[in-house]
């Protein structure tokens, strides 16, 4: 797989994209949730065809960036100081970081305690916290993947081969050609009706692999008020 960064001009502005190539035979263009175009295009497809469908898609692309715009700057860096605010499945949380000798993150009357050798360091505070996420997001997404299954005829034709669950810059959630199903870490900090939209969208693409008619027909026969959902998602967590 080979990443390439372009740029075209389409009437008074500019459209910065990537090409992200690999062995397929369709090219995908995709705005992501950061403004960011990313295409994804066959090996051989030439530069010149790639910047033509990016031309007659160049209306698309600014309405999906300007819709996309809207929910941007992102949220601050966390700092991990005590009385910071952090979510969790759609909830807001206040940090509180305590000595103790055994270290451990829980949930306790609004708060998300963290327990520490050393609480005074944030680093420390930061991978305390990243990991109970990480922890609770296996656990979750699991449970919301068996829920959203029975919203297919037939559950088991759409059942994924796996789950990864990593941090990502740019996309929610995706489903390789083998049926792994990736899912965003940050998903876990969302509310559920969202964290189902994201896989019951993945869940398609085991059948429809690509953004095309058939795929929207069935996402809405799945799921009618997906729309609603993502417009939440980003929403909340912008």
């Amino acid at each position: 797989m080979t990443i390439e960064p372009h740029r075209i001009s389409f009437g008074s502005e500019t459209i910065e994209f990537t090409i992200v190539r690999r062995d397929r035979k369709t090219l995908e263009i995709a705005v992501e949730p950061d403004t960011s175009v990313v295409v994804a295009a066959p090996n051989d497809a030439s530069l010149e065809a790639i910047e033509a469908k990016l031309q007659k898609r160049g209306a698309w692309i600014l309405r999906q960036r300007r819709y996309f715009a809207q929910f941007l700057p992102r949220r601050p860096a966390r700092k991990y100081v005590p009385g910071e605010t952090h979510l969790y499945l759609g909830r807001q949380y206040r940090l509180k970081v305590v000595p103790h000798i055994q270290q451990e993150v829980k949930l306790l009357r609004g708060f998300i305690v963290v327990q520490s050798h050393r609480p005074k360091q944030t680093e420390l505070t930061r991978d305390l916290l990243d990991a109970w996420y990480r922890r609770r997001a296996q656990i979750k997404f699991k449970q919301r993947i068996e829920f959203n299954l029975n919203r297919f005829p037939d559950p088991e034709a759409y059942r994924p081969q796996g789950l990864i669950v990593r941090q990502l810059s740019q996309r929610w959630g995706s489903m390789s050609p083998a049926s792994r199903l990736l899912l965003n870490r940050r998903l876990i900090e969302a509310p559920i009706d969202a964290i189902d939209y994201v896989i019951t969208h993945e869940l398609c693409h085991i059948s429809e692999p690509h953004h095309g008619p058939a795929f929207y027909s069935l996402l809405d026969q799945i799921l009618p008020d997906w729309e609603k959902r993502k417009t939440r998602l980003e929403r909340f967590m912008a």
